[in-house]
């Protein structure tokens, strides 16, 4: 059994740092081995209609973002993470044991691995995510009562378990359904690892904080690769490792506390991919396809086909995920609430922060989608022929979005 850590917190966020670095150049120096091996086993991605990717890539990057993980967790990761009961809070408090933890992080990696180089079916898939998602749940990472503002909390102690293990799945899917452009994935989950090891080390979570900074760390340590022209992807195994990862730190690390923002910080942190994915898959089941299934229409597909390249892709996405985990950090770290009552000036900051989070969304999501693609759809129709009637325009770049069937435009 390693050593505790030490007590002092500065100590640990230094842990957390090193951690994050440590990880990283583990996962930038194996992830062209990685890559060689993909090639040997046949684990090769090649370009089709729904991906962005121009030439054949190989796949298995996740073995060198869990290779940053274990090596960065050996030495920085305390073996368990104790978090304190709350008088009365059925569900607060308890151990994680990061073995276990660990222990689903090396099962979910194979299962993607194997995927990858063999294609497996959707169920085996899944059956590998639940089992991968059991672990967590067994080794302490499950979540039984929730703090909402104004609400107080929600206790649901017979069902916890069953609540994680959803979560957690959930979000090995939408880390998996937003791999679809170079660099996306690997940086929005950099990112957002960044963001809950800084809630988690406000919130006196120091193990968490660490696993989320070392997930960060491989991530970006993979990046250096993935980033476009990508000559590695990470697979299966990468996604679907980050998501698992970056849902059991959202459960240490805010969710199991009594903070009345961990609720809320998770879900604002991680918007981009869970907007994404739920847009997605509204989108398939009203057109009677399997939610499952794959097709082109998520953020990075839309954005590329109305003219964007995968950096200004990539960039503008990397941007939003920026404001939207700034946004959660500051409800944490902002003294705009003490001694029960209210700063006016740190209230007027957080609204700020939140009306330009809001306005970059709408931006985004809107003007960029819609208004754009609209303008560059009547240009591009007009020119095919001018006689065109303007409500021949408009119901046609309706049906157009609502379906997003449509070749790339501009």
């Amino acid at each position: 059994s390693r050593p505790r850590l030490p007590c002092c917190p500065r100590m640990r966020y230094w842990d957390a740092v090193f951690a994050f670095v440590v990880a990283m150049l583990v996962a930038t120096v194996l992830t062209p081995l990685a890559a060689r091996l993909a090639r040997r086993v046949g684990a090769i991605a090649m370009p089709s209609e729904r991906g962005l990717a121009e030439r054949a890539t190989p796949l298995l990057g996740g073995l060198a973002i869990l290779a940053g993980v274990l090596v960065a967790g050996a030495i920085w990761l305390p073996d368990e993470i104790t978090l304190h009961h709350t008088l009365g809070r059925v569900g607060s408090g308890g151990t994680v044991h990061t073995w276990g933890v660990v222990a689903g992080a090396c099962l979910i990696t194979i299962v993607g691995a194997v995927d990858d180089a063999r294609d497996l079916k959707p169920a085996w898939k899944l059956v590998g995510q639940i089992a991968a998602a059991v672990i967590a749940v067994e080794a302490g990472a499950v979540v039984t009562d929730v703090s909402l503002p104004f609400l107080g909390v929600l206790e649901f102690p017979n069902t916890g378990g069953v609540l994680t293990v959803i979560w957690l799945v959930g979000l090995m899917n939408v880390v998996n359904f937003s791999d679809g452009v170079d660099g996306l994935a690997a940086g929005v989950c950099t990112i957002d690892g960044i963001a809950f090891s800084i809630i988690a080390f406000d919130l006196n979570v120091h193990g968490a904080a660490i696993l989320a900074a070392l997930t960060a760390g491989a991530a970006l340590g993979f990046l250096f690769h993935n980033f476009h022209p990508a000559s590695v992807f990470m697979g299966d195994a990468g996604a679907n490792l980050l998501g698992y990862l970056l849902g059991v730190a959202a459960v240490v690390g805010s969710l199991k506390t009594n903070a009345v923002v961990a609720l809320v910080a998770p879900l604002v942190i991680l918007a981009i991919p869970f907007l994404d994915t739920g847009f997605v898959i509204a989108k398939r089941l009203r057109y009677g396809r399997k939610p499952w299934s794959a097709d082109a229409n998520h953020f990075h597909h839309r954005m590329a086909r109305i003219g964007f390249s995968q950096r200004k892709t990539v960039a503008y996405l990397y941007g939003w995920t920026v404001l939207l985990a700034g946004l959660a950090v500051a409800l944490r770290l902002l003294p705009y609430h003490r001694n029960g009552h209210y700063s006016a000036g740190w209230v007027a900051v957080l609204v700020a922060l939140a009306v330009i989070a809001l306005a970059a969304s709408a931006y985004l999501v809107y003007v960029l989608e819609i208004v754009k693609f609209k303008r560059l759809r009547a240009m591009e129709l007009r020119r095919a022929d001018p006689s065109t009637a303007e409500h021949e325009i408009d119901e046609r770049v309706k049906r157009d979005l609502e379906t997003g069937e449509f070749e790339r435009v501009g």
